[in-house]
C-alpha cells in the first residue's frame, strides 16, 4: 500500500528495513474519494495525515469572489497535508482531482514517529521541504515566466515526480486535469487556457490527447519551460 511512499522517500536517502515498518505500521486506515470531493476541508483541524496512494489531489484556495487558486498538484506517494501535524489549522483546501485512494497517518503515530526515529524524521520533514520548494518554483513560474514557460514547466515537473513513483509509460503520462482546473493552476480565464496548450502543441512539444499527455522533444520542453529538478532534491545522500 506505501509503496509509492517508500519510492518517493527512497529518491532522498536509504531508508532501512526498520524505518520501512515504522511507515507500514502507523498508516493504516484508508478511503477513496471520488473527483471533486474534498480530501482535507480548510478550517478543519485533523488528527492524522493523508497519504495520497493513487491519484491525483490540488491544494487550493478560494477567494471572496469565490474564484479557485490551486497552489499545488499532488501525485502517488504524497503526504498531502504532513504540516497539518504541527500547524493544526488547515488554511486551505485540498480537493481530488481525480479519483484517489487515500491512507491515513494519525498525528499520535507520528508523534511517536518524531520522538523515537530521528532518521526517518528527517525524512519526511525533507519531504515538506521538497513541497516548500515547489512552491518557489510554482511562485516564479507565475510571476516571471511566460504562460507558455509556465505550463512546460508543470508538464516536465510532473513527468518527473510521476517517474519516480512509476507512473509514466515512456514519455507518456496520465493527467486527469480538465483545462479548466489546470487554468485555476496558471491563473488564466478558460480560453486563454486553450490558447496556451495549443501553443506547445504547434511548436511539437506535447501530445494532449483524452488526459494522456505525451512529451515529444523534451530537451526543447525543458528548454522552453527553463526547468532545472534540483528543486526536486533527487540525490540518495546522507539526510
Amino acid at each position: 500500500m506505501i509503496e509509492s511512499l517508500l519510492l518517493n522517500l527512497g529518491q532522498h536517502d536509504v531508508l532501512t528495513d526498520g524505518e520501512r515498518d515504522v511507515l507500514g505500521h502507523i498508516i493504516g486506515r484508508e478511503r477513496r474519494f471520488p473527483a471533486g470531493e474534498d480530501l482535507v476541508v480548510e478550517g478543519s483541524r485533523p488528527g492524522h495525515s493523508s497519504l495520497l496512494i493513487d491519484g491525483f489531489a490540488a491544494r487550493y484556495k478560494l477567494t471572496a469572489e469565490g474564484t479557485r487558486q490551486i497552489t499545488a498538484i499532488h501525485v502517488a506517494g504524497d503526504f498531502v497535508d504532513l504540516h497539518a501535524f504541527l500547524l493544526k489549522t488547515m488554511d486551505h483546501g485540498v480537493v481530488a482531482l481525480s479519483a484517489c485512494h487515500v491512507a491515513f497517518a494519525d498525528h499520535a503515530e507520528l508523534k511517536l514517529v518524531t520522538e523515537r526515529h530521528p532518521h526517518l524524521t528527517r525524512m519526511l520533514w525533507l519531504d515538506t521541504l521538497v513541497h516548500g520548494s515547489i512552491h518557489r518554483a510554482w511562485i516564479v513560474a507565475m510571476g516571471r515566466r511566460s504562460k507558455a514557460s509556465h505550463l512546460a514547466h508543470i508538464i516536465c515537473e510532473l513527468y518527473v515526480r510521476l517517474q519516480v513513483v512509476h507512473r509514466v509509460s515512456g514519455w507518456s503520462f496520465y493527467l486527469p486535469l480538465s483545462q479548466g482546473e489546470m487554468a485555476d493552476v496558471l491563473g488564466l480565464s478558460l480560453v486563454h487556457m486553450n490558447r496556451v496548450i495549443q501553443m506547445l502543441r504547434r511548436e511539437g512539444l506535447i501530445s494532449w490527447v483524452n488526459q494522456i499527455v505525451t512529451i515529444l522533444d523534451w530537451e526543447r520542453l525543458k528548454e522552453v519551460a527553463e526547468f532545472d529538478p534540483t528543486y526536486l532534491s533527487l540525490s540518495v545522500e546522507p539526510r
